[in-house]
């Protein structure tokens, strides 16, 4: 961690002692867990105090840990193991546990210091998950949380104008939560005797898509060696 980062987390833990918590992050980047009924509080006091400044909202988004700590693939980077599927099988016994399924992440950026926070905090358990709004703190906030909203169903309180804002005013569903079906739950079509563009259950047939990591296998090179150029390999 470089000096500014040094900084910049020892003002947070220092100013924020009881109501922010270190989270993991890469080098040289600052990230903190607050809880939902401190966050209005909290981000207030991170644009407020001259100390912090951060005046901007850079991004603000939705995730969704369903399926966390149960999925086979390593995220960072592919495993030097096995042939086709690169798998690499998390222990659930090392994952944190998760204080509810939905969490937004917000990216905040101070120009007069010149440094960045990435901020976490979950929102409530059930449905719909709710968290409040930061557009009074923030105005880039509005159109992010919208978004957040219509690719999770996460509800902002207080938020001036929550609507859909990427997807069709008749879509079903939040198209980004872990357990949305990859084709959908409707599919459109011109209807001609209708005259108009209709709604309707998919017609696509449900199907797995398993990722494939390509790899050189030395045990090949033999054979590649006495295939004449453009002849088809016999699998």
């Amino acid at each position: 961690m470089s000096s500014r980062t040094e900084t910049l987390a020892s003002r947070l833990t220092a100013r924020f002692a009881q109501e922010l918590r270190p989270l993991p992050a890469l080098p040289n980047e600052v990230a903190f867990e607050v809880d939902a009924a401190n966050l209005l509080a909290v981000t207030k006091e991170l644009r407020d105090n001259p100390e912090l400044g951060f005046e901007q909202l850079v991004d603000l988004a939705g995730v969704d840990y369903l399926e966390y700590g149960r999925e086979e693939w390593n995220t960072l980077a592919s495993t030097n193991t096995g042939f086709s599927r690169g798998v690499n099988r998390i222990d659930d016994s090392a994952i944190e546990p998760k204080k509810a399924r939905f969490a937004v992440t917000y990216q905040l950026l101070s120009v007069a210091n010149n440094w960045r926070l990435r901020l976490r905090s979950f929102t409530t358990e059930g449905e719909p998950p709710v968290i409040d709004s930061v557009v009074d703190i923030w105005a880039s906030a509005n159109w992010f949380e919208r978004e957040a909203f219509d690719m999770y169903g996460i509800m902002f309180r207080n938020h001036p104008d929550l609507r859909r804002i990427l997807t069709d005013y008749g879509f079903i569903g939040h198209p980004f939560r872990k357990d949305f079906p990859l084709i959908g739950n409707v599919e459109v079509k011109y209807d001609t005797a209708k005259g108009r563009v209709v709604y309707q259950p998919v017609s696509i047939e449900p199907r797995t898509l398993v990722p494939r990591v390509i790899r050189e296998d030395n045990r090949y090179d033999q054979v590649l060696k006495e295939v004449p150029v453009g002849a088809e390999i016999q699998k």
